[in-house]
């Protein structure tokens, strides 16, 4: 039975919610409280799976208290559930890059019903699933760069906007390789959460656009309505956006993106797939692997859903599995291979 910890200032959205959750096959509700630092004090005492989390309350709020949530839940999953994570809201993608598994727009009590109550069920099986471990002979740990690269292509999903901010944050400016990123997210986040990115990295950071110069040192992120592929030309490469069905249903999907580097890199090319939900990637990870490529993806204990980076281990396509801030450290290291 997975325990479930709900933090919320209003009354009646705690009585719902805790409805809710008590009816969820496999769940109950661990106590609920009105405030993060009555979540806090009972995160000292009890373990908890997951946390749905408000943003707006009084006091310390949801997105200031969330790292401390996160280290006293030692490996609570958590939801924010607030009318803040409308569409493109900047309080989503941080929330997301501080750490959160999810985020979900908590409507009006009077509409806390039935799809809100299957979508959020959906959610919590998705983050209590655990994942098998790597294959056996799948590298973990240290690895050494064998030369430099010419591109970095990160892909991931649930979890993944966390992860990234660690990768990035471990880069030294002086890197000055592209990087291109493939994030589920929808359309509506794509230019904040590139914004994000642009602090976070140190860099400049642009939505991808059909015939995008691929250029030194600047980060471009996928839109949320088209897949991203590098094309050689003349001088150098470029982005081309495609819209077509991909093999893992993703959009965008990260696929494209890493069989294109293997096409234009091959074996300067370096990928990266973080925490996420299913499959996609994979394919891609072949292709760069089988054209002499790096892949380097996130362990499992790190990662809030072992899906993605699980399977190309699981598939020996994997060069390493290690954690967000040593393939950080990896690609600093890259730079004086």
């Amino acid at each position: 039975m997975s325990r479930v910890l709900v933090v919320d200032d209003s009354v009646v959205a705690r009585t719902v919610i805790t409805r809710m959750v008590d009816s969820f096959a496999g769940f109950a509700v661990s106590a609920t409280v009105p405030n993060a630092g009555a979540a806090l004090d009972h995160l000292r005492h009890n373990q908890v799976d997951i946390i749905l989390l408000d943003i707006e309350m009084p006091g310390v709020d949801g997105l200031t208290a969330l790292p401390d949530l996160l280290r006293l839940g030692n490996g609570a999953r958590i939801i924010v559930v607030s009318s803040a994570c409308d569409e493109g809201g900047a309080a989503a993608v941080q929330a997301l890059a501080l750490g959160a598994a999810d985020t979900m727009v908590k409507p009006d009590t009077g509409r806390l019903a039935t799809r809100f109550a299957d979508a959020l069920y959906d959610r919590m099986v998705r983050l209590t699933v655990r994942s098998g471990n790597p294959a056996p002979g799948c590298p973990t740990g240290s690895v050494k760069p064998v030369h430099a690269f010419d591109i970095v292509a990160i892909g991931a999903s649930t979890g993944g906007i966390h992860a990234l901010s660690q990768v990035l944050r471990a880069i030294p400016p002086a890197f000055d390789v592209p990087i291109l990123v493939t994030q589920h997210l929808p359309m509506s986040f794509m230019r904040y959460f590139a914004t994000q990115l642009a602090l976070l990295a140190g860099r400049p950071c642009d939505v991808a656009s059909d015939h995008m110069r691929i250029r030194p040192g600047r980060i471009i992120v996928a839109p949320g309505d088209a897949h991203m592929r590098c094309v050689r030309i003349s001088d150098g490469a470029a982005i081309r956006l495609v819209q077509e069905r991909s093999n893992s249903g993703c959009m965008p999907s990260v696929d494209p993106m890493l069989a294109s580097v293997a096409e234009v890199y091959g074996a300067r090319g370096l990928a990266i797939v973080l925490s996420g939900m299913g499959r996609d990637g994979m394919l891609g990870a072949q292709s760069l692997h089988d054209a002499g490529g790096t892949v380097l993806v996130q362990d499992r204990e790190s990662s809030v859903v072992w899906g993605m980076p699980g399977a190309i281990a699981a598939g020996g396509n994997a060069s390493a599995v290690m954690t967000p801030d040593a393939i950080g450290q990896f690609i600093a290291r890259s730079c004086t291979a």
